[in-house]
């Protein structure tokens, strides 16, 4: 499975996702300026990671080279709870698999529940709680 596809820094928006030193991060700025005498436009952004929350920054010409993470967003069931990890089951392939539940969700989690969670570069994260 292809776990990244390529584009140019002029093709990001807000909101976005890309790949900053191999890190799925998304986008919450943007900054670019104009081009000069000698060169493009040069382009400024700001990401957060997603599976860390650590801020990133980029800069490159608009018309540099990016990578941009496959994000896929599924629905599991919580099969067990062991601490601060859930045990879930994908709900199409019928796969279980072990992840951390954030500071935020360890309260609404509960055995029987469904949840969406993102698969980005091999790694998965409990998103929201159905």
């Amino acid at each position: 499975m292809v776990d990244r596809i390529y584009a140019t820094m002029g093709d990001l928006k807000i909101g976005k996702y890309v790949l900053i030193e191999d890190f799925p991060c998304r986008v919450v700025s943007i900054d670019k300026s104009k081009p000069g005498k000698h060169g493009a436009a040069k382009m400024n952004v700001v990401a957060i990671g997603i599976f860390d929350g650590v801020k990133r920054s980029l800069a490159k010409p608009s018309d540099g080279d990016i990578e941009i993470p496959m994000i896929a967003r599924k629905r599991a069931q919580v099969v067990s709870l062991s601490g601060t990890s859930a045990q879930l089951m994908d709900m199409q392939d019928y796969e279980t698999f072990e992840v951390e539940i954030p500071e935020e969700m360890r309260s609404e989690v509960e055995v029987g529940k469904e949840i969406q969670y993102m698969v980005a570069m091999g790694r998965k994260l409990l998103t929201k709680i159905n």
